[in-house]
């Protein structure tokens, strides 16, 4: 299984994954859930390398990770920089608490780990601040922990099940009050 970004792969009619070895597989998205932009694949494949998962949470300011992805095409890039804030909510009304870095993250790092100094995952890159376009030092990357708690409700199901409440506001008349006996 490998997780990636929702936006990544949305849409696509099929699904390629390189491995740094050259070996290449046809990937089955097992699903997306666009709300944490967080994806899910698994490819047929054994003996492969696999990552440490690391906890988010142990996270400060300042501390050094760094981010491994393919910026405009170039594999296997490594780039790094700090932990710049935590829990950043972003405008665009998404419920994930991002990760803030400096890391320099460009298209083509989406969906690669951001890595901790003790070679841990605590995050998936997904996007970045930009008015050009193209990096401007502020990126962002969802904590690893809420990629997996996504990650196993795809597993199980193929998609993210969220609860809601059905609530909705109404001006409140005098027939209304009186028949829930508030007037």
């Amino acid at each position: 299984y490998i997780l990636t970004n929702a936006h990544v792969v949305d849409n696509a009619s099929s699904v390629t994954v390189k491995l740094s070895d050259k070996r290449e597989f046809k990937a089955k998205i097992i699903g997306v859930d666009l709300s944490t932009d967080v994806a899910m694949l698994k490819i047929a494949a054994t003996n492969l390398p696999v990552v440490k998962i690391g906890d988010p949470n142990r996270l400060k300011a300042g501390n050094w990770v760094v981010a491994i992805g393919s910026p405009f095409g170039l594999e296997n890039t490594i780039t790094q920089g700090i932990v710049s804030a935590l829990s950043r909510n972003l405008p665009d009304d998404s419920s994930v608490p991002f990760i803030q870095t400096d890391v320099p993250v460009n298209p083509g790092n989406s969906g690669g780990p951001l890595i901790n100094l003790q070679g841990e995952v605590v995050g998936i890159n997904s996007q970045i601040y930009s008015k050009s376009g193209g990096y401007m030092g502020i990126s962002f990357a969802i904590p690893i922990d809420e990629a997996m708690r996504v990650a196993d409700q795809l597993r199980a199901n193929g998609q993210m099940t969220r609860g809601r409440i059905g609530v909705a506001l109404g001006e409140m008349s005098k027939e209304i009050a009186e028949s829930l006996g508030l007037g």
